[in-house]
């Protein structure tokens, strides 16, 4: 067995055919029908029931792709790794982040990137959890950093920071509390939150549901910035991360109370396909968005007194 052969194992499998197959491989086919048969026989596994259909994998052929599969990826990010390791790092970048990271870090995080790696182009969307994953698993987005799902993915996740959730109110004219507070004592607030489509909900009503708490909220906003600008100035509360409340915190307009019972934190991960491996350059600025994230994380202030 070779790599070749595993080359066209791997394109076989996914292509289902074939003439696909041969056509992505710059191949004849023949030429890849009979490295085929040859690795069956070296195994002595049928990896493919042939058929009117085309290709359909054997369980000896998923198994085979599942083992070989993230060889094969480490292999390309290695040379990829080695190419460009005495070369200016270029290309295109494109990637996905969630609200809640873009508004916060994106604009420090792209000044420094640009100035490590000028030659990189940058395309950035903003959007869903939920709507990246389909981006990625689709190939329009190479990467995105989302909130962790609670169903199990298809896709490559990275950790890059858990987070906690606050308990955010305004200076002026918010409610008076403790600087610490429990989930049940939320319910009794006149809320504004995110819509069941944003993933930071998603992240709450798990919480809520495990506290047997009932979160009714007045107002339900996607957008972030218009929920921190409503609530600085009115006395509605709202539950975000720290990071999208914390300039906020530090201008004086917003306190921030850290929850317990239980405490809230949110998972955010960089997503990507498993199939294509991620460039160099996404790597850098995934590397430095990370950064930002932890330093503002860590410079987050203490629970304010009330």
């Amino acid at each position: 067995m070779d790599l070749k052969q595993i080359q066209y194992f791997i394109a076989l499998f996914e292509d289902g055919s074939v003439t696909r197959a041969a056509k992505r491989l710059n191949i004849v086919q023949p030429a890849l029908s009979m490295q085929i048969a040859k690795l069956e026989d070296e195994l002595k596994q049928t990896l493919f029931e042939r058929g009117a259909h085309g290709m359909t994998p054997t369980a000896a052929g998923r198994l085979m792709y599942r083992l070989y599969l993230p060889i094969m990826r480490d292999l390309k990010q290695a040379q990829t790794q080695l190419m460009q390791r005495d070369e200016v790092v270029s290309g295109h970048v494109s990637l996905g982040l969630i609200a809640s990271v873009s508004e916060s870090v994106l604009a420090d995080a792209l000044s420094r990137f640009h100035e490590q790696y000028p030659h990189v182009e940058v395309t950035v969307a903003d959007g869903y959890s939920a709507t990246f994953i389909d981006l990625v698993t689709g190939g329009q987005l190479e990467a995105a950093l989302i909130n962790r799902p609670r169903a199990r993915l298809s896709l490559d996740s990275e950790p890059l920071l858990d987070e906690e959730m606050v308990l955010a109110t305004g200076v002026n004219g918010g409610p008076t509390l403790p600087p610490v507070i429990e989930l049940a004592q939320v319910q009794e607030l006149d809320l504004v939150l995110p819509t069941k489509r944003h993933g930071l909900r998603g992240v709450l009503d798990a919480a809520a549901q495990s506290a047997d708490v009932l979160l009714a909220p007045r107002f339900e906003i996607d957008v972030l910035s218009a929920i921190v600008k409503l609530v600085e100035n009115t006395g509605f509360a709202t539950i975000l991360p720290r990071i999208v409340v914390e300039r906020s915190v530090q201008r004086g307009t917003m306190r921030a109370h850290p929850i317990l019972a239980p405490r809230i934190v949110r998972h955010i991960v960089r997503i990507s396909h498993p199939r294509r491996p991620i460039s160099a350059a996404t790597e850098a600025l995934t590397a430095i968005i990370a950064d930002e994230l932890r330093k503002v994380s860590a410079g987050a202030s203490d629970p304010v007194d009330s």
